[in-house]
């Protein structure tokens, strides 16, 4: 396990708080035949979830990794940890780093495993609340110019009508728009959230508790922008229920939040056997984390551009190979497992502590 620090290149505020820098947390597993990596979607706070980078720290030293067998692949990692309850990211982290070993060792990109039907990516990016309107508006063409293809506002009560209304005016139709609650508000802002329906919005992301799919089925009977669901959704079967309970039309599939990129393909599989659009949702990951959600995106039922942004969007520096934008898309990487690797020189300098766990 390894602990790196990554500024920011500018704060990044949604309505559960405000993030200047990125505590992360690798995994490495070394087999005898390879080396893989994960990278812990957690933050530094329990504000988005439940779970943190120190305790999913403390979850994989003291249940996750003494859990694993001598010989499995991620597979049998997955049964392995099943008896443990919660820690998605951790156990996200720990899959990844094992899959991605493995699939080094049999010469296979991620994409490929997966099921990846391209070989790159449309890309969106997520637009923090900003301290004023002519900030925002600033943020929002610097981010048209670069090329990404779709824009994501963060809204918040006080924070919703009056900045979406800004961006269509100043950027008219054409730009494809949606917005992200966080779990910011309730029932009772239902009129509300639907002066947001004149604003022909893509999606309107997780405007509810997210342990409540009941509200948000009350809720999407009220307004006319669809409803996309983040974090009540955490597994296949949330994803299963919500759908038949209309609580939602369309998900955001996020690894670290469902545990793994096994199960986010599940839930791709199922969305897409029931003709529910899915998209990649972010964490600001790093490169290791970038790279195996660009794989994840490439799915045939990723319909809607994702939170891949590229390396530049959060990092000066990454520590791996950057990706770069190229009109409006990433390239998924076609190597070997993750298809990259961090830089030595440049993830010693982000280091902040380390520890070797032999199995």
């Amino acid at each position: 396990m390894r602990r790196i620090a990554m500024p920011l290149v500018a704060p990044f505020r949604t309505s559960f708080g405000t993030e200047t820098a990125r505590d992360v947390l690798l995994v490495r597993v070394v087999t005898p035949d390879a080396e893989g990596w994960g990278e812990c979607a957690a933050m530094s706070e329990p504000l988005y979830s439940s779970e943190h980078v120190g305790g999913a720290a403390e979850a994989l030293r003291r249940f996750l990794i003494p859990a694993l067998p001598r010989h499995a692949d991620a597979y049998g990692v997955n049964r392995a940890l099943e008896a443990v309850k919660g820690h998605r990211m951790a156990k996200a982290a720990l899959e990844t780093a094992v899959l991605d070993a493995q699939l080094r060792a049999a010469g296979e990109s991620f994409g490929r495993f997966l099921g990846a039907a391209r070989d790159r990516v449309p890309c969106g990016v997520s637009v923090g609340i900003m301290n004023s309107i002519p900030e925002l508006l600033d943020a929002v063409a610097g981010y048209v110019e670069e090329g990404y293809v779709r824009i994501k506002l963060k809204i918040e009560p006080g924070w919703d009508v009056a900045p979406v209304r800004a961006v269509r005016e100043r950027f008219g139709d054409d730009v494809l728009l949606q917005v992200d609650a966080n779990a910011a508000y309730t029932l009772v802002d239902a009129r509300h959230l639907a002066r947001l329906d004149d604003f022909g919005l893509l999606l309107i992301e997780q405007p509810l508790a997210d342990d409540d799919l009941v509200q948000h089925a009350r809720l999407a009977r009220e307004i006319r922008t669809p409803i996309c669901l983040d974090e009540s959704i955490e597994s296949a079967a949330h994803a299963a229920a919500a759908i038949s309970l209309g609580a939602c039309s369309i998900v955001n599939i996020k690894p670290g939040r469902v545990g793994g990129y096994l199960e986010a393909r599940r839930i791709h599989d199922l969305c897409r056997a029931h003709g529910v659009p899915v998209w990649c949702g972010g964490m600001l990951e790093t490169g290791l984390g970038r790279a195996a959600n660009v794989a994840l995106a490439a799915l045939p039922g990723f319909t809607l551009p994702g939170d891949t942004s590229a390396s530049g969007r959060y990092f000066e520096i990454d520590i791996t190979d950057p990706f770069v934008l190229e009109d409006g898309h990433l390239p998924v990487p076609a190597g070997p497992g993750l298809g990259l690797a961090p830089i030595p020189e440049i993830l010693d300098r982000a280091t902040t502590s380390t520890e070797w766990i032999p199995l």
